[in-house]
């Protein structure tokens, strides 16, 4: 795996239901290296940290294998890199083989797998057209939140060199099942709920739909 781009976001005034929100879901890519913190990457503009930031969710990172997927739905917009807020766009990244606890180097920072992206209408506002946060579910590629375990510079071109590996952990691929495909199967929410590194938030959730069944 390799990273693709570096990505920063400009912050910006969007209209949601006769309201204005600020957001950093309009990231683009830069030229120089993005330095990742143990809550955030500096200089971003994480502006909602009920969802994005913190510990558990300091960097989120997309596969550019996924790309063409989304341009084939969507031919009709401007793509560059960052188009799914993600700070760091990587090449070869593969939520099914990626496991929650997996640690990676990568450039001068060590980060470890939290979970797997859960969409919001933001995005949908990114693509101007809110079918894509259906379609974000629908499609088994979530990308990876990440914790910053060492924090550091990450430049394009660094690979990220798996440090650690639980093969008994479940995979995000798994994970992110649960919020679809996987909503009635107690014995996979189970199994993430005992899950040692996995996001507080995403497990939170994953409670919600375990009461509800």
């Amino acid at each position: 795996m390799e990273v693709i781009s570096t990505n920063i976001a400009k912050p910006a005034i969007i209209q949601w239901l006769g309201e204005e929100v600020e957001t950093g879901i309009y990231k683009y890519a830069v030229e120089t290296p993005i330095f990742l913190g143990p809550e955030d990457v500096e200089n971003d503009h994480v502006l909602d940290r009920r969802y994005h930031g913190g510990a558990d969710k300091a960097c989120y990172l997309y596969s550019a294998d996924h790309y063409p997927f989304w341009k084939e739905k969507y031919p009709d917009l401007e793509w560059r890199w960052g188009m799914f807020g993600e700070n760091l766009t990587v090449s070869g990244l593969n939520e099914a083989e990626i496991r929650i606890g997996d640690r990676f180097q990568i450039g001068e920072a060590v980060v470890q797998v939290t979970q797997p992206r859960q969409p919001c209408f933001k995005l949908g506002v990114r693509f101007g057209d809110q079918t894509v946060v259906d379609d974000f579910w629908n499609a088994p590629f979530p990308g990876v939140y990440v914790r910053v375990i060492q924090a550091g510079q990450v430049n394009k071109g660094d690979t990220l060199r798996l440090l650690e590996r639980n093969e008994e952990s479940l995979s995000l691929s798994q994970i992110f099942s649960i919020f679809r495909a996987n909503r009635t199967n107690v014995e996979l929410m189970n199994k993430a709920l005992e899950e040692p590194f996995l996001a507080e938030s995403c497990r939170k959730n994953i409670r919600k739909i375990l009461q509800q069944n």
